[in-house]
């Protein structure tokens, strides 16, 4: 496993991480605990979730999977969802993220957090109030590192601007959604990153699933996938057009006896902003499988062929990734 520094910090995180937003719903504690210990055992140590995630019940599951372990893990959580009724159960208000750290703290069976997220930006709570509150928790010792998730170019530059006016302690992190076929990020959020030194941690990166090859052309979604369910969000995706870039890139990996998940998993990590690929899993062999991506590094030949690919599904605004190159780990 690659480890990568996490934006400007200096905390080493591994270069695929864990996401557990099924983690207490599909997935009940025994299993939770059968991926998080697979997790560590093939050198995963950044462990990513949020406080909706299952009502709460993820926090937990996470909780009893790292005891005994949590010194080789890293924990990162969010702030700022829905968390029951009430007009003070969400945002960015110093009583909404002091309330739900302790929670958070409580679940994960933890006295601190590696990285806190703000999960989405409060248009109704002022930036300073949230910022402030989340320095605090770092005097506290309560959390190490911040971070957010979601946010526009312009709420990232407005929130470092703040915190560096204020003496704040600054955001590290940004986790966007961010995939070969979802690239928007790269028209002003990326370069604002690259701007802040700040890591990227793409959630979605196999387009909800698409990536994988499960679904093909012509054929209804799998019963039991994310597509058979969410006809909206699959009617965006399951496209002609997106059918025919999947045929290229997994004729792309097949030519290098490489599994497609691999592929969507090396192309981000390829982008030197890219700090961790968060990437979920059910099974230990799925965690065994996120794993030997690490081990891809594309080349900058391989990266424009691949830019040739996907340029079809490109909006005119794309920032082309040849600019990135060469990579060079942190």
């Amino acid at each position: 496993m690659d480890y990568r520094r996490l934006g400007h910090s200096g905390l080493q995180v591994s270069v695929i991480g864990l996401g557990t937003n099924n983690f207490g719903s599909r997935l009940d504690d025994p299993a939770a605990e059968r991926v998080v210990r697979q997790a560590v055992e093939v050198g995963i140590n950044f462990i990513v979730t949020s406080n909706p995630y299952g009502e709460g019940r993820a926090e937990a599951c996470i909780g009893k999977a790292v005891h005994g372990c949590r010194a080789q893990v890293l924990l990162a959580t969010k702030v700022a969802s829905n968390m029951g009724d009430g007009p003070n159960m969400h945002g960015g208000s110093r009583k909404h993220i002091l309330e739900q750290v302790d929670l958070s703290l409580r679940r994960l069976q933890t006295d601190y957090l590696d990285l806190y997220q703000i999960h989405f930006y409060d248009p109704f709570t002022p930036l300073e109030e949230t910022l402030r509150t989340m320095d605090t928790l770092v005097q506290q010792g309560k959390v190490r590192y911040l971070g957010c998730s979601n946010f526009a170019a312009w709420q990232v530059a407005d929130a470092m601007g703040t915190a560096r006016a204020l003496g704040l302690e600054p955001l590290v992190s940004v986790e966007p959604e961010y995939s070969m076929l979802k690239r928007a990020i790269e028209k002003e959020l990326l370069p604002c990153c690259t701007r802040y030194q700040l890591g990227i941690l793409p959630y979605f990166p196999l387009a909800s699933g698409f990536l994988t090859g499960k679904y093909r052309r012509g054929q209804p979604a799998p019963a039991g996938t994310r597509f058979a369910v969410q006809t909206q969000r699959a009617a965006t995706i399951l496209t002609p057009e997106n059918f025919a870039v999947l045929e290229q890139l997994e004729a792309f990996a097949a030519a290098r006896a490489r599994p497609l998940v691999d592929l969507a998993f090396a192309w981000l990590l390829a982008h030197p902003q890219v700090s961790s690929v968060i990437a979920g899993a059910t099974t230990p062999e799925q965690i065994t499988a996120n794993a030997k991506a690490a081990d891809w590094h594309l080349t900058a030949a391989e990266m424009d062929e691949l830019d040739g690919i996907l340029r079809v599904l490109a909006p005119t605004w794309e920032t082309p990734t040849a600019h990135l190159r060469p990579f060079r780990p942190w």
